[in-house]
């Protein structure tokens, strides 16, 4: 490839060379002076001499290229210095990119001020909703119109989760920096999360089954407490009225962890199931919902996959959705964080 990639780049000198031997071909044929001379011996000796320059020439650059490439972590000492075998040409191309790179580094570098900026003031913004949500929430719990109620604890609801899904949103990309692997037990984790949802669950009569959640997992809980209600507010969002969720857990052939969350509620169409954890995408039926707005469950497997966890869902149009977490074995902790 790079031997191509060499003639191709010398093309115009190889044409000319030839062309210039063709030109003194011409003239020996033509001059009477140079017809004691050998044509013959000519061509093959400036042949020779054009052959070896190439190959010389092959040898030297492409080690130089290779050189090159194998500095790139240090492109401006390596321009620089005496040893390198680019020409004055190539060395004056190099600067130039070497410019325009360290002008983009800069510009990139503030952008990641900025976003940082704009990241901390966000999560401080996020933390100072809370006080008058709690306050909120105070005072709903006095309002004595039971109907009444119930709406302003699901509009509250709504407030709490957007929030929610906004402020982990914004420490997603830090993750890594923020887990703390301890035991969890599952039950305590999905019953906090049961009795947050519990006034929109009572408005729209739904109720709960479990099974065997006395087990426990090895993550982080705050960040599993996320997944989970993420998982459950679709799950009381999409479910019918006057219906249950199951939950419950089962360990596989390989002694994996699973936790299914099943309802039966209008399910997911065929074509809009590869697509429910994509950024922003909230499917056919998302779009008949004003709540819907296409991040939590992208939000959540994000989570997911940065503890080691597998999301996976089966659903059936009309018929209700069932969505298995699936936890790694101790061993596989171990090797995601190197403990």
């Amino acid at each position: 490839m790079l031997f191509f990639l060499f003639i191709r780049e010398r093309w115009a000198w190889i044409i000319f060379n030839f062309l210039l031997l063709l030109f003194i071909n011409i003239v020996f044929f033509l001059d009477a002076g140079f017809s004691g001379m050998s044509v013959s011996y000519f061509n093959i000796v400036t042949i020779s001499l054009t052959i070896l320059f190439l190959i010389w020439r092959y040898f030297k650059e492409t080690r130089g290229l290779a050189h090159f490439l194998g500095n790139l972590s240090n492109v401006k000492e390596f321009l620089f210095s005496e040893s390198n075998s680019l020409s004055p040409f190539q060395r004056k191309y190099f600067e130039g990119i070497l410019n325009v790179i360290e002008e983009k580094e800069v510009l990139l570098n503030q952008s990641r001020v900025q976003l940082q900026e704009d990241a901390e003031a966000l999560l401080a913004w996020v933390h100072e909703m809370k006080t008058p949500l709690t306050a909120m929430k105070l005072m709903i719990e006095q309002v004595e119109d039971p109907k009444l109620r119930y709406r302003l604890e699901n509009e509250w609801m709504r407030t709490h989760l957007l929030l929610d899904q906004q402020l982990h949103q914004t420490r997603l990309a830090s993750i890594e920096k923020d887990n703390r692997l301890e035991k969890v037990v599952l039950k305590s984790v999905i019953f906090k999360e049961i009795r947050e949802f519990q006034a929109w669950c009572m408005e729209k009569g739904i109720g709960f089954q479990t099974k065997n959640l006395d087990r426990e997992v090895i993550s982080d809980k705050k960040w599993l407490s996320f997944i989970i209600r993420q998982i459950l507010s679709n799950a009381i969002k999409y479910s019918l009225v006057n219906s249950e969720i199951y939950i419950s857990t089962e360990v596989d052939g390989n002694g994996h962890l699973l936790l299914h969350f099943e309802d039966s509620g209008v399910g997911i169409r065929p074509e809009d199931l590869p697509r429910i954890f994509q950024k922003s995408y909230t499917g056919t039926i998302g779009r008949e919902s004003v709540q819907s707005t296409g991040m939590g469950l992208y939000l959540a497997q994000n989570a997911a996959l940065s503890l080691g966890i597998i999301i996976s869902v089966d659903s059936q149009l009309n018929k209700g959705s069932v969505f298995t977490l699936k936890f790694p074995l101790q061993n596989e902790y171990q090797k995601s964080y190197g403990r």
